[in-house]
């Protein structure tokens, strides 16, 4: 092996371990936080186990995102498809619901526990919401204990809604992370760095929340302008300035100046 190729080779090695640390210390500490916050909620409410689920995709369909219980590593990934479950149906209408026998609701989507081989009895999910926005559900099933469960109370519903808010904050937060990580991980896998349109082609077509799409898709183009050169970036900068006291009730825009 010549000292080039081996050169080569160990940069290679270096990259690869540089992104993978980069989404690692990202993302660990906000997917720790939400794991428990599940243990916890799921003891103070006595349920048998908790999950979080998320949109897959823009058909309407959610995924099992975290999970915590005994059918835990099992639901990781399952999809719900779009209007289905009694989740499908607090995520589109923002509405907690409480179901105290899962078979006899008309709602209930039977396909989870046929894949994990679950019982689901009882029932308790919520939305997540983040400023405004509904970005998945959180969700209860089942007493600790033996069957027949007892249902779960309007205060238990109460004390879910304000766990919901620590969890969508932690959910939104780790969301941001991994995909700023794998906007990283892109740049560094480019073999000169990839273009910032590339980049941007690539952040739009991702799955997750609209905002933090839109948000980083701003700062690449930012980071494009900025690249242009001493006028550009000035320019750039007054643009913005510009907006920024027109949203803050000052004086409008006067782009002509500009």
């Amino acid at each position: 092996m010549t000292e080039d190729s081996r050169e080569k080779i160990v940069a290679k090695l270096m990259k690869a371990a540089e992104t993978v640390e980069i989404a690692n210390v990202l993302t660990t500490p906000f997917n720790e936080s939400i794991k428990n916050l599940l243990v916890v909620s799921s003891n103070a409410i006595s349920a048998e186990g908790a999950s979080v689920l998320v949109p897959d995709g823009d058909e309407g369909s959610l995924r099992f995102a975290w999970a915590v219980g005994n059918v835990s590593d099992s639901l990781i990934g399952v999809t719900i498809p779009s209007g289905k479950g009694i989740a499908g149906f607090v995520y589109t209408t923002g509405q907690p619901m409480a179901v105290s026998d899962a078979e006899r609701e008309a709602n209930f989507y039977a396909e989870v526990d046929r894949n994990t081989g679950f019982s689901t009895h009882t029932i308790l999910a919520t939305p997540l919401q983040f400023e405004g926005e509904i970005t998945g559900v959180l969700e209860y099933v089942n007493r600790k204990g033996s069957p027949p469960y007892e249902p779960f109370s309007p205060e238990e519903m109460d004390l879910a809604a304000i766990y919901a808010d620590a969890v969508a904050s932690m959910v939104h937060a780790y969301q941001s992370a991994d995909l700023l990580g794998a906007v990283s991980k892109m740049i560094l896998d480019g073999p000169d760095g990839e273009e910032t349109a590339a980049i941007r082609e690539w952040i739009l077509g991702q799955q997750g929340a609209y905002r933090q799409r839109e948000m980083i898709d701003l700062a690449l183009i930012v980071r494009e302008f900025s690249s242009a050169g001493d006028a550009e970036r000035r320019l750039c900068r007054e643009v913005l300035e510009a907006f920024l006291r027109y949203s803050e009730g000052e004086e409008g825009p006067d782009l002509s100046t500009l």
